[in-house]
């Protein structure tokens, strides 16, 4: 053994291996030398051991481990094929069986989908089928590239990929969904650009299951399939692809058992010990030159032809060159010997093979022979990027099959009333609150078919997700009443059917007819539930093409494009330029934030160029619940409220030319016409440059001498005097507004001209919009805005709609209110507006806030509604006074001008827009990066006069600088 490495080593010097594929025709000489060196020092024995590889599991216990020692050291088996166990185990186990024997092993794997196949803690990758409906060959090679660059990161030098077959019987039990599909040019296009990626990365790949397990009804794992076609039928589909992919370098092929009359016509005689079809078959006829293995040969469809031993010997004689999975080793090793001593086996045919699999060694850097690197190892494997490209395939493999009427995308949400009932037997949360974030979705259960009619009556469409396991050989067969409440369902409603499993799954569907809409998402994974769930509200189009027939009105090949809406869509940071692990910093700050009880809880979303990219909450709703923060609690966002309703509504008016930059104050509202700010002109007014004081305590004017609320003012039930809430059992009087306008039209201007921020300014535009539209604010935001952008969590006074429970608490009020404050507006004066005002009261969470922040960046435009024109928002987004120092745009807040302070990380471009909330919250979109922060949090819970450390630490300024740093391009 010292001797034949110091002799490899001598070689190795020679001939380094390169990254990647040793090129065979540069190096072909110093091939040979290495080839030829090791050979010579082999001894018989140690040559037979070569053609054995077999199976190894890093989940298994010390005794197994021991018997691969054994047969490394006792019988020097050339190679190992891991199946289950986990990457880091495996690399462990790789370096210590690699040490141990005299020639470097191979070590393959069968990892038809990706690592993930077999190992656990591995990003996974899409089924085959999944993969055969994306039309974007380059992305197959992409998949290939990853598949590669994961083996070679693992020590790997084969994967038994691609799957050749062409999987033309939809009922064969054990193809199916590891086939690329039914047609044999996209199957060939597919597996081509599968081998092209891995073999990029110096790992060989496989084409598999010779000579084709596509139309087979039993699994060869347990008996003995039968593929009864003629000769010209399989030279020219089964055959097809090998005969592509022969030509373009495939390294190796792996022949099945599988009993094929026309090729071998020995009865029930297996196709991988025949040596028609090992030998005159795929290497004279066919042309091949590269590894042949044999599957698995304790698989029943070989293993009960003959006994151990005897079947590695057939195999061996009908042309393989490498026996997989061998029950017995060292019997099959006897088995060889003597046939070998008999003249069974000739010198030159061992020497054929063993030199074969010593080229191959050579070619994937065996010659100078490295252990896998156990740093950073499952980091490597898993990358960011990985998972980013999961959105990516699954947004062009899934397919549209029937778009009744145009019924997808749903578009005006504003006249729909939608449920969701879900069929099959598997998770469905991940598409189902991806659907309700674009709109109110009702998920309805019921297990009788006429109780099921009666409650979906009311609905104008029913969404059905089928979901199903998400596992290769999984059932994914519908149970009879599944298929009667479907039925049941699409004669009643409007039916949009998305299927998680695979396509065959729809031959059980007896009628297509009354079924409005048909998607076909292929597998049950939290990504291809969230990407359908998008474009189902055209957030995405529809690329993907059936890859096997359904029936004659879905045949392969067939896919609809649906329109794509802008709305905001949802996916992982890499797809958009950003870097997830630096995002990982806003959770440290989060907790920061919430370790030092600067807020009891908080919700974070980024978004950029329009997909959300990162959406989490922290903590609790106070610092004495065990209440989570969940992304669907509503926040009261304080000032948030001027852009998110008051502004938006001014915007239109403007677009409208109601009103323009030169209006003035006492023309809008006449309580102004003669007062000292009847000349403040729109601009001004908007800029808080109009030099009107920052507030006025108006409630301090309605507590009695123990700074209690008046009866003067109050009362603890309502009535028509008494008709505006300001907390729970707290009513006030009900003309109370026109006290407060008169007391703002009565103030005093500032006697300066300089920025001055102000809450008269909403406070005045809520009163201009009312009288103008003859609409309540609360009403006219729903109508003009939230109900056609699906904000359904934005709003009003939201006790009249949700529960408390959802509403963390703003503040334990001790100086007015005098009782927690949960569910009504913080600001003293919204409050006294009966929680309607201009500049304060709107509740909401952070997926909200973000669609009308895009909205923005898409410059008015949302769905297929177009809010204002592109005109507009570029005036009011425009710093009309910076140069006096007042970085104000018209309603919007803007980063901090030179040598100032402001609400910025002072990193966001000047285009950059948005405001800030004394709760705790923030909302900013850059245009220049296309980037919509939003922090949400209940920072003034339980005391508000207390120091605000959030805003002391930075917490939210801070957070906004890791999302610039983020930025990859």
């Amino acid at each position: 053994m010292r001797y034949c490495f110091l002799l490899m080593a001598l070689i190795s010097q020679l001939a380094m291996a390169q990254p990647g594929m040793v090129d065979v025709g540069m190096h072909k000489q110093k091939e040979g030398v290495w080839v030829d060196s090791v050979y010579n020092a082999l001894s018989f024995d140690e040559r037979v051991g070569q053609l054995f590889m077999v199976a190894a599991f890093s989940n298994k216990d010390s005794l197994h481990v021991a018997q691969i020692d054994n047969l490394i050291t006792c019988h020097n088996i050339g190679g190992l094929c891991f199946f289950q166990g986990g990457p880091g185990r495996q690399a462990k186990l790789t370096n210590r069986y690699q040490s141990q024997s005299k020639v470097p092993l191979f070590i393959g794997i069968d990892a038809e989908w990706g690592l993930a196949m077999r190992l656990d803690s591995i990003n996974r990758f899409p089924w085959n089928m999944t993969l055969g409906a994306i039309q974007d060959i380059n992305l197959i090679k992409r998949v290939g590239d990853e598949y590669g660059k994961q083996a070679h990161r693992l020590g790997l030098h084969f994967n038994f990929a691609p799957v050749l077959d062409i999987n033309t019987n939809p009922k064969n039990p054990i193809i199916g969904n590891r086939s690329f599909g039914e047609d044999k040019v996209n199957v060939t296009t597919r597996a081509m650009a599968l081998m092209k990626g891995i073999q990029s990365h110096g790992v060989l790949a496989t084409g598999k299951h010779f000579p084709g397990h596509g139309d087979t009804s039993v699994d060869s794992h347990h008996t003995l399939p039968l593929v009864n076609f003629s000769k010209q039928r399989l030279n020219e589909v089964e055959f097809y692809p090998y005969k592509r992919l022969f030509n373009e370098g495939l390294a190796s092929v792996m022949v099945a058992h599988l009993s094929v009359p026309s090729l071998e016509p020995r009865e029930g005689y297996p196709s991988s010990i025949s040596y028609n079809v090992v030998t005159n078959v795929l290497q004279k006829e066919l042309g091949f030159g590269g590894l042949i293995f044999t599957d698995a040969l304790n698989m029943k469809g070989a293993s009960s032809f003959k006994q151990p031993g005897e079947i590695d010997l057939e195999a061996f004689l009908a042309g393989n060159d490498i026996l997989l999975y061998a029950e017995n080793v060292p019997k099959a090793f006897e088995k060889i010997c003597v046939a070998y001593q008999d003249s069974i086996i000739s010198e030159e045919r061992l020497a054929h093979s063993v030199k074969k699999i010593l080229r191959y060694k050579y070619r994937v850097g065996l010659d100078n022979y490295k252990p896998v690197k156990m740093e950073n190892l499952d980091r490597d494997l898993n990358t960011p990027q990985n998972v980013a490209f999961q959105y990516e395939l699954y947004e062009n493999a899934v397919t549209v099959i029937k778009n009744e009427d145009e019924i997808l995308p749903i578009d005006k949400i504003e006249n729909e009333k939608i449920a969701y009932v879900k069929l099959g037997d598997d998770k469905h949360s991940p598409f189902l609150s991806t659907l309700q974030k674009y709109t109110e979705i009702t998920e309805i259960n019921e297990d009788n078919i006429d109780s099921l009619k009666v409650r979906l009556k009311p609905f104008t469409k029913v969404i059905v997700g089928f979901h199903k396991p998400d596992g290769a050989w999984k059932n994914h067969s519908w149970k009879a009443e599944e298929v009667a409440k479907l039925d049941t369902i699409a004669k009643y409603s409007n039916v949009i059917l998305d299927v998680f499993a695979k396509p065959y799954a729809l031959l059980q569907v007896n009628n297509f007819n009354k079924i409005k809409a048909i998607v076909v998402s292929y597998q049950n994974t939290d990504v291809s539930q969230v990407v359908s769930g998008q474009l189902l509200f055209g957030a995405i189009e529809s690329k993907g093409k059936l890859p096997v027939t359904i029936n004659a009105a879905f045949p392969v090949n067939f896919g609809l494009r649906t329109r794509k809406i802008d709305r905001l869509g949802f996916t992982a940071p890499e797809n958009v330029g950003m870097d997830s692990q630096v995002l990982k910093g806003i959770d440290q700050l989060a907790q920061k934030a919430i370790t030092g009880k600067m807020t009891p809880g908080l919700q974070v979303l980024v978004a950029r160029r329009g997909k959300v990219i990162y959406q989490k909450s922290f903590g609790t709703h106070t610092y004495e619940s065990n209440q989570k923060v969940v992304n669907t609690d509503l926040y009261d966002v304080a000032s948030l409220t001027k852009m998110v309703s008051t502004l938006p509504n001014v915007m239109q008016l403007y677009d409208q030319g109601k009103i323009n930059m030169d209006t003035e104050l006492g023309n809008m509202l006449p309580i102004f016409e003669n007062t000292d700010k009847r000349h403040i002109h729109f601009k001004e007014l908007l800029s808080h440059y109009a030099k009107l004081q920052a507030w006025i305590p108006f409630y301090k004017n309605t507590l009695d001498s123990l700074k209690r609320p008046s009866e003067k003012y109050y009362r603890k039930t309502a009535d028509a005097q008494f008709s505006r809430q300001v907390a729970e059992n707290l009513f006030i009087r009900s003309d109370y507004q026109d006290t407060i306008m008169k007391a703002i039209a009565d103030s005093k201007l500032l006697p300066k001209r300089e920025y001055k921020y102000s809450d008269f300014t909403f406070i005045i535009l809520k009163d201009y919009l009312q009288k103008v539209t003859a609409t309540s604010l609360d009403s006219l935001s729903y109508k003009n805005f939230y109900r056609t952008i699906g904000m359904n969590h934005t709003m009003y006074n939201p006790l009249r709609k949700v529960d408390m429970s959802v509403i963390p608490p703003t503040e334990k009020d001790t100086y007015f209110r005098y009782q927690t404050i949960q569910g009504y507006v913080h600001d003293m004066e919204a409050a006294m507006e009966g929680g309607v005002a201009g500049h304060a009261g709107i509740f909401s969470n952070a997926m909200d806030i973000a669609k009308i922040m895009q909205l923005y960046l898409w410059k008015g435009h949302y769905g297929s509604h177009q809010y204002f024109s592109a005109k507009t928002f570029d005036d009011f987004n425009t710093c009309y006074y910076c140069p006096a120092g007042n970085r104000r745009g018209l309603g919007f807040d803007k980063p901090q001008l030179p040598g100032q302070s402001g609400p910025t990380c002072g990193c966001v471009s000047p285009a950059s827009f948005g405001h800030t909330g004394f709760t705790g919250t923030m909302a900013w979109a850059d245009p220049e990066t296309e980037i919509v922060y939003v922090f949400l949090s209940n920072r003034t819970y339980p005391d508000s006069n207390a120091a605000n450390e959030l805003s002391k630490q930075n917490i939210r300024e801070d957070i906004q600088k890791v999302i610039q740093q983020a930025i990859i391009k």
